[in-house]
């Protein structure tokens, strides 16, 4: 058996592992083939995503997800997988969000996550002309998930 392109690991705002097999798997099934390494996916409060968001991005305001791209030039040990960064997902917002979009909190925290990932590999809907939204919805679609976002 061959070992998974993308190895996944979900973990609560202090480090600490939580099992989330369907995300993993999820995100493992709709992530572009080429895509090789390993993310994590930390699940934190609004507190916490407020203090990244105003650390990194110097906006003290919650937002829903945040990527943080691997620094590339650190030693990589060919016999694990490249490290590709983090994804952050405040969960205070995903709930909102879910329930004004009429879904579950698990679709809504799918679709974050896939946001993220697609940061990690480059993307930036801010400043690009649309690459990013077209390339979502159809990994959404592919994951069997509407685009409802605006």
């Amino acid at each position: 058996m061959s070992k998974p392109r993308l190895r996944v690991v979900v973990t609560d705002g202090w480090g600490r592992s939580i099992p989330a097999r369907g995300l993993v798997r999820w995100l493992s099934t709709v992530a572009p083939k080429r895509l090789c390494g390993e993310v994590v996916v930390a699940l934190v409060c609004d507190e916490k995503m407020r203090a990244l968001n105003k650390r990194y991005r110097g906006l003290d305001r919650v937002t829903d997800v945040l990527s943080f791209l691997a620094d590339p030039y650190l030693f990589h040990d060919r016999s694990s997988p490249r490290v590709l960064g983090d994804i952050v997902i405040a969960t205070g917002v995903t709930k909102r969000q879910a329930r004004s979009l009429g879904v579950s909190v698990d679709m809504e925290t799918r679709r974050l996550t896939l946001h993220g990932l697609l940061h990690l590999m480059g993307y930036d809907h801010e400043t690009d002309t649309g690459q990013m939204r077209k390339f979502e919805r159809h990994l959404l679609r592919r994951g069997g998930l509407e685009d409802l976002s605006v």
